[in-house]
């Protein structure tokens, strides 16, 4: 495993900093809005402004790298990071949120996609699935670090802005000391709406639907756990657990959706979602550990969705168009991401803090009603023309199309 991870050690480091800063900065953020007394639906209008550039991010870097490289771009994009998230801290207004979220969501698309690039380079045919897992696993862990930092600083002051800060600017020095040669262009995004659809319906309502829940979950929970008493440590502890229970189910899950028509998976997935979204909504406040217990079981749910969605839509197509197919599935699933923090920001606004969960639970429930009604619409795929389930993180923090290249599904392709 040494021989294997050393070459790309400098690229994982560099992740996992990037993550981390990334992930201390998302629930630090909402935190801070609510502490300023401003409404959730002003906070989900901060997740939309990081969600539409972050998806502009992945459709235009390439663009700029083609012009002047990946070293180049990769350091101006890691410098205005950096910068955004102190002039979080030194202008704290909505208006002014929404743009310098905006443009960290920029950065960090092109951020990403470059040292995934410089992965995909390094990565040998072989052993591209063992990295792509060892990546998959070092972002997790990087997020959920940095969520944990929370509890280091009082998130009204200006200290864990610079922490955050000092995390992104680190993430430069692995990369920048790399002796890695400029690798391919970046990946760019063809975006065939109507092929997409025709495609497969379901994946393309599916993805949009995923995309909002997750939104949402990502900008709205931290708020709904404060309004709910909890300590810093207790948010970064609950955010943990459901990233720990997507890692803990995805397999069963996924592999389960390998053996059997996967829209019976992703219904059965998507009833309990609506099952344990009420009763998150029904039992807010009431009991810490219900609370642990549920987000656990949540995160079993939300997490695995995505990769299954997208494993069914690759299901019905050639597997000449996996690459094509799963990046403008992600900028749908971007399009989602947009909407959900704000749409879930207005229902708290209406009926409080749980009403995050009101808005997953009839989200989830209508996708739920739409998926049955495709088992009536199309034959289930043979299973000896299914492709393997892999899972892909369902966020716009670790998901790029330069990462859809790293799936060994991708190099499947081209051979």
């Amino acid at each position: 495993m040494l021989q294997l991870v050393g070459p790309v050690a400098g690229l994982l480091t560099s992740t996992f900093l990037l993550l981390a800063g990334n992930g201390l900065v998302g629930v630090l953020l909402p935190i801070r809005a609510a502490i300023e007394g401003w409404s959730p639906f002003v906070i989900g209008w901060i997740g939309f402004g990081y969600a539409l550039c972050f998806t502009a991010g992945c459709l235009f870097v390439p663009r700029m790298v083609l012009r002047v490289g990946h070293v180049r771009v990769y350091a101006v994009l890691a410098a205005a990071l950096a910068m955004s998230i102190l002039m979080h801290a030194l202008i704290v207004h909505p208006v002014a949120w929404i743009i310098t979220r905006g443009i960290g969501g920029f950065a960090l698309a092109g951020t990403y996609m470059i040292v995934e690039s410089w992965l995909n380079e390094k990565a040998p045919n072989e052993e591209r699935g063992k990295i792509f897992s060892v990546y998959m696993v070092v972002t997790m862990i990087g997020l959920m670090s940095g969520q944990f930092l929370l509890a280091a600083a009082n998130p009204a002051m200006a200290t864990l802005f610079m922490v955050s800060a000092m995390l992104f600017a680190a993430a430069v020095i692995p990369t920048g000391l790399s002796n890695a040669s400029s690798p391919k262009p970046l990946a760019q995004v063809s975006l065939d709406l109507r092929k997409l659809f025709a495609n497969s319906p379901l994946a393309f309502v599916g993805v949009a639907v995923t995309g909002a829940a997750f939104g949402a979950y990502s900008f709205q929970t931290p708020v709904f756990l404060q309004a709910a008493g909890l300590t810093q440590a207790q948010i970064a502890t609950t955010m943990a657990l459901v990233m720990i229970g997507g890692m803990v189910f995805q397999f069963p899950i996924g592999r389960y959706s390998d053996r059997t028509d996967r829209r019976h998976v992703i219904i059965a997935t998507t009833t309990a979602g609506v099952v344990l979204a009420t009763l998150l909504a029904m039992t807010a406040g009431t009991s810490l550990t219900m609370l642990f217990v549920l987000m656990f079981l949540f995160g079993g749910v939300l997490m695995p969705l995505y990769s299954i969605i997208v494993a069914h839509a690759n299901d019905h197509a050639s597997p000449d168009d996996f690459v094509e197919v799963s990046s403008g599935l992600l900028i749908i699933y971007g399009v989602g991401s947009m909407a959900g923090p704000v749409i879930a920001g207005g229902f708290m606004n209406v009926i409080g803090p749980a009403g995050i969960f009101a808005m997953m639970a009839l989200s989830f429930l209508a996708f739920t009603f739409y998926a049955a009604w495709r088992l009536t619409r199309r034959d289930a795929v043979p299973q000896d023309e299914m492709t393997d389930f892999t899972y892909a993180p369902p966020n716009a923090s670790a998901q790029t199309p330069e990462g859809i290249q790293l799936d060994p599904r991708a190099e499947e392709t081209v051979t």
